[in-house]
């Protein structure tokens, strides 16, 4: 279980898949995901992403960030069967997309930042499941200076949720491992109000976010609709 934090709704399970299962999925998604590192517009200067990324989802699952537009890949047999498990545990998660991240050493990291993009909605839930080395997940709250930031040891076959209002208060980051092999995969999956096509996201020996269709929730309004992180 996570710690308790103010102002969020976070969960933490351990042992989500079972080490043969984390293993082979770990090489699967390596193997069938399109991976390709980015880059990001800093100050009028173009800067290369730390990390490889993949994009993949249901046909119109878009997602826009650092000023780009991004189209989904189709799923693939490993990330189908990641989103059927979180479906098992638990019902209400069904994504319609997943960004994963591939973390290829202790160099390759994450800044912070919150997955709160419009397109989200105002409380997503974020399904990540990691996969590969054990990596660091920091916490820091937005703004309540006297709270201390907190670290969550995610490890492989792992699956942490963050929802409810954790997005807008608090920012989450992998800082680098420098020196050490920490290659990994991680999966989000996050839910969001509003429109199918306007929702997002990423997955992990790297990460996964991806994106999930709430029940009875593409264009209809007043549910809450979901991303996935794998």
């Amino acid at each position: 279980m996570a710690p308790y934090l103010p102002d969020a709704s976070i969960f933490y399970l351990p042992g989500f898949l079972d080490p043969h299962c984390e293993r082979r999925l770990c090489q699967e998604l390596h193997d069938q995901l399109a991976w390709h590192q980015g880059s990001v517009t800093v100050f009028g200067k173009e800067h290369r992403i730390p990390r490889l990324e993949a994009w993949h989802g249901d046909p119109g699952a878009r997602y826009q960030y650092s000023g780009s537009e991004h189209s989904p890949q189709s799923w693939t047999p490993a990330l189908e069967e990641i989103r059927d498990r979180l479906i098992q545990f638990r019902d209400d998660l069904q994504f319609n997309s997943v960004l994963g991240n591939l973390y290829r050493d202790g160099n390759d990291a994450m800044g912070w930042h919150s997955d709160d993009e419009p397109e989200l909605g105002e409380e997503p839930c974020i399904a990540s499941v990691s996969l590969g080395s054990t990596r660091d997940f920091r916490l820091r709250h937005r703004k309540r200076k006297d709270i201390d930031p907190v670290t969550i040891q995610l490890e492989p076959g792992s699956l942490l949720i963050m929802e409810g209002p954790t997005q807008k208060y608090w920012q989450h980051s992998l800082p680098r491992r420098r020196g050490k092999n920490s290659r990994r995969r991680r999966g989000k999956n996050s839910r969001r109000r509003g429109k199918m096509q306007n929702s997002r996201r990423r997955s992990g020996s790297a990460a996964n976010k991806s994106r999930r269709r709430s029940r009875g929730r593409t264009k209809k309004s007043g549910r809450k609709k979901r991303s996935s992180k794998y």
